[in-house]
């Protein structure tokens, strides 16, 4: 995948977590990402739960391997 045109401001900011992180740019963006991706099915399952009725049984998770979201 390839990000386009990123603001300057965001690339510092980016580099900056991923030092505090311990982590390449890249695997910070891995890790930002899915976050943001598990967030959103949670956000989601959710929302529809008012139209099923019922609660969606979800197995339990774990972080993904390499992904620290600390």
């Amino acid at each position: 995948m390839t990000v386009r045109n990123l603001d300057p401001e965001v690339q510092r900011r980016l580099r900056l977590r991923a030092a505090r992180n311990g982590r390449s740019v890249e695997a910070e963006a891995r890790a930002i990402l899915t976050e943001a991706v598990c967030d959103l099915a949670v956000d989601w399952l959710s929302m529809t739960e008012r139209v099923r009725g019922e609660p969606l049984p979800l197995p339990e998770r774990s972080t993904p391997r390499g992904v620290d979201l600390t």
